[in-house]
């Protein structure tokens, strides 16, 4: 984890459980934050990254949540805001869905908060929501109000479940997976050819992609935009700062040594493209992330046949 201060850890810890995937246990040692993860079910692993219980025993708190995909927020107890790279505050409605950020996003809560969140990768989104996500990128949306009252029944059935995260998870997957549709498969096989080559070490050039696809640059940025939410030089950016995050914070790596490997100008650039994509410089990625910043990352450790982008995600 770098040189952190022993009153600044987290860990993970695999729980076996014997009624379905392993579940993650990601814990911080220091302030009033916890969070817990569940990889989802074989059959949601190409639609969801991740189930996570998150919880702040604060009457206040207030941090940074890095660059992301979309995520469904159903808040059990509290709320807070959101304030988005543009200057841009929003409230949180009591069943959110935070469109795909394209930067840092800071929230803030003024009571004991907690939340089960789901992460969703294209097709999750396209399950859920179904519009362009560029549309809702660095923004949010009361889903309960756009899509139905589906969400808010459960919301309610969640809130009935009190503290049991276990139980809430399950119903969660239940529920998701009735919400679900298979793809057409040419866009499962567009949505593999892009996450492939966002995974790509260093800068991906949108040359391959066109290659790979057959599709022209245009056709690109269009579909691109409608899953992912941004075009394809933008979402190679991104994923290589969340990359690099990863390895600085969570395996140790020299952060001028990732400048060096991975296709940045200079050791300035660099440190930008960390800062406005994680918001953190790598420097304090090294040496003193916070909780919520080492938390996220935590959940590239959910393991199994996760896909590489679903654990970044």
């Amino acid at each position: 984890m770098g040189s952190h201060h022993s009153d600044n850890v987290a860990h993970a810890v695999a729980l076996p459980d014997d009624r379905g995937p392993l579940s993650y246990t990601v814990d911080a040692a220091q302030g009033p934050v916890r969070l817990r993860y569940f990889a989802p079910p074989a059959h949601l692993r190409a639609y969801f990254g991740s189930l996570y219980y998150f919880t702040v025993a604060a009457d206040r708190y207030a941090d940074f949540t890095r660059a992301d995909v979309p995520q469904l927020r159903l808040m059990l107890e509290g709320g807070g805001d959101y304030h988005f790279q543009d200057g841009t505050v929003m409230a949180t409605p009591d069943v959110c869905l935070l469109g795909p950020t394209m930067g840092a996003t800071r929230f803030e809560v003024d009571r004991p908060l907690r939340v089960m969140g789901i992460s969703l990768l294209p097709a999750g989104w396209l399950a859920l929501h179904g519009g362009d996500a560029s549309a809702l990128a660095d923004g949010l949306c009361d889903l309960a109000a756009e899509r139905g009252d589906v969400y808010a029944r459960l919301l309610d059935r969640l809130r009935a479940l009190g503290d049991d995260a276990d139980a809430m998870a399950a119903l969660c997957w239940s529920e998701l997976g009735r919400l679900t549709r298979p793809l057409r498969p040419a866009t499962w096989e567009l949505l593999a050819a892009i996450d492939a080559w966002l995974m790509d070490e260093g800068s991906p050039r949108i040359e391959v992609l066109a290659e790979t696809t057959g599709l022209s640059p245009r056709q690109l940025a269009r579909l691109a935009n409608k899953y992912y939410g941004a075009a394809p030089k933008l979402l190679a950016r991104k994923y290589r700062a969340l990359r690099c995050s990863a390895r600085i914070a969570l395996d140790g790596v020299s952060w001028q040594q990732l400048c060096e490997e991975g296709g940045f100008y200079d050791q300035s650039h660099f440190i930008r493209e960390i800062k406005h994509f994680i918001g953190l410089t790598p420097h304090q990625l090294q040496t003193e992330p916070s909780a919520v910043a080492q938390l996220t990352l935590l959940r590239r450790s959910l393991g199994g046949d996760v896909a590489v982008l679903n654990r970044l995600s």
